[in-house]
């Protein structure tokens, strides 16, 4: 039987399924679809995922299959540029790798782990007790069978059926403009198209006074167009077609489509800001989309993908015997992330609707805002992510890398030679990055060494004399005075409280 059955193989529950076999968890993944879809949904990842890939070992492998992988010089907020490159250090991390290339990256990863990975497979009901949960699944030659577990989670996105199983309400609103993109074979890449009755349009999103369309390219040969504009009356069933995308590109112009090439994919949506009420509801949880949608890009998988690390290793201690009250810690820790998220991506979203000359005059203003270090920085963290800092009990609260994640600072371990944090944390587990030189902290961390990791360390330019790391990257304690009683106590109550008696 799986200890934990997640539901939906997009890159939010692949990633849940390896955190969870890293901590030797028995994970099984049941997914609608028949196989990886080629649908662009995203082109790729941006934020702290990209520095928790590397925390993991991945991120090399990953930007081996990307059009580009670390920081970006610049970045939109909105349809305000951020001037990235002005910063002393980096800011924001990107990596370049389209959403079906992702997940097969993600799928292979949680194969050799050892995950089972159901395609096909659709849930359709859903019951709980006080022991686990039991998924009805509608199998792909149309029988029905169950599936018990200890916990499930819904990673089965904006429109989740585990949700709706779970009664988890989902407030929000949903935007007045579609959106439509299309990927083509280009000739065009990063110039100019010129369109006749419009003129020449410039790479990124062009204003009128019926709507916006973007032109832009990530990879050479692939151009891509979208448009927004005033939703109309729904429209018949079934897939975008090209003729459709190029009147809705003829509409917001006024003039003709630009010389489009061949069309890869085509897609319509319309953006919506909702918010689960709840992460979780007894033995059901749930992330990425089905806990959060965003009426701005960019954010959605770096949220949806962090909310599965912090949820995975908690699972993992909860079944190996930790106090089942360390679950609640991943809403009380996510659902504020998710609101935080919520807030800037509204921003963004109302940016790009400000029109006319007040919307213009808005726009230069912040843009001129923007220029300076200091809202610049403050903007680039939260885009990052790197502003997250999470309460945490049992610690001294006064230290400034509490509750952050982890800086990736240089040091050299005996025996190992130079290293770094980010090595340290490839088996996804809690780490005790001790730089005393002495034994105090260390033996006080004894009775915990079958969950945490204790490592002596030597480093030249240490953020801390001492940090305990929980195996999401962020500093459950810090310390960076002397070895006394109080320092072992205040270490002892955090191992405490983050990974049991």
């Amino acid at each position: 039987m799986a200890e934990v059955v997640i539901v939906g193989a997009g890159p939010v529950g692949l990633m849940l399924a390896c955190e969870l076999r890293l901590a030797g968890v028995r994970a099984l993944v049941l997914e609608r679809r028949a196989e990886i879809g080629d649908a662009p949904k995203a082109n790729g990842l941006g934020g702290q995922i990209v520095r928790v890939l590397d925390h993991r070992g991945l991120l090399e492998r990953f930007a081996a299959e990307s059009g580009y992988a670390g920081p970006v010089p610049g970045f939109p907020f909105g349809s305000v540029p951020l001037r990235l490159a002005t910063l002393t250090d980096t800011a924001l991390h990107v990596l370049l790798l389209p959403q079906p290339r992702l997940e097969r990256l993600l799928d292979a990863r949680a194969r050799e782990l050892g995950a089972e990975i159901r395609r096909g497979h659709e849930v359709v009901a859903l019951r709980q007790d006080a022991t686990g949960v039991t998924l009805e699944v509608l199998a792909p030659d149309g029988t029905r069978h169950t599936v018990p577990a200890r916990y499930a989670v819904g990673c089965d996105g904006g429109h989740s059926t585990v949700r709706e199983l779970a009664g988890v309400a989902f407030p929000g609103t949903t935007d007045t403009e579609v959106l439509r993109i299309g990927h083509f074979t280009g000739n065009v890449t990063t110039g100019f198209f010129d369109t006749p009755g419009a003129g020449p349009l410039r790479p990124g999103w062009n204003r009128t006074p019926r709507g916006r369309v973007l032109v832009t390219s990530l990879q050479p040969g692939v151009d891509i167009v979208g448009v927004r504009e005033a939703a109309g009356p729904p429209r018949a069933r079934g897939a975008l077609t090209l003729e459709e995308f190029r009147a809705s590109v003829r509409r917001v112009l006024g003039g003709e489509s630009p010389p489009l090439g061949e069309p890869i994919w085509l897609s319509e949506t319309v953006s919506q800001a909702r918010l689960a009420e709840r992460y979780r509801a007894g033995r059901v949880f749930l992330a990425g989309d089905a806990a959060h949608l965003f009426p701005a890009g960019g954010a959605a998988l770096n949220v949806g993908m962090t909310d599965a690390v912090n949820l995975g290793w908690k699972l993992a201690a909860v079944l190996r015997g930790a106090p089942e009250s360390l679950l609640d810690s991943y809403h009380s820790e996510r659902h504020p992330v998710g609101e935080r998220t919520l807030l800037q991506t509204r921003a963004q979203a109302a940016l790009e609707h400000a029109e006319g000359e007040n919307g213009a005059a808005l726009r230069e203003l912040l843009a001129e805002l923007f220029a300076y270090e200091a809202p610049l920085r403050h903007l680039a963290g939260v885009l990052e992510g790197s502003d997250v800092r999470y309460d945490m009990p049992g610690s001294v609260p006064d230290h400034p890398l509490l509750g952050r994640f982890v800086p990736d600072f240089a040091l050299t371990t005996p025996g190992e030679g130079p290293a770094g944090v980010a090595a340290l944390m490839r088996p996804a587990r809690a780490v005790l990055v001790d730089l005393t030189g002495e034994a105090g902290l260390r033996e006080a961390a004894g009775p915990w060494e079958d969950r945490v990791t204790v490592v002596a360390a030597r480093a030249p330019e240490p953020p801390a004399r001492a940090l305990l790391v929980r195996p999401d990257g962020h500093v459950a304690f810090a310390h960076s005075g002397p070895v006394d009683e109080a320092a072992r106590s205040g270490l002892r109550a955090a191992l405490a409280h983050w990974f049991g008696p």
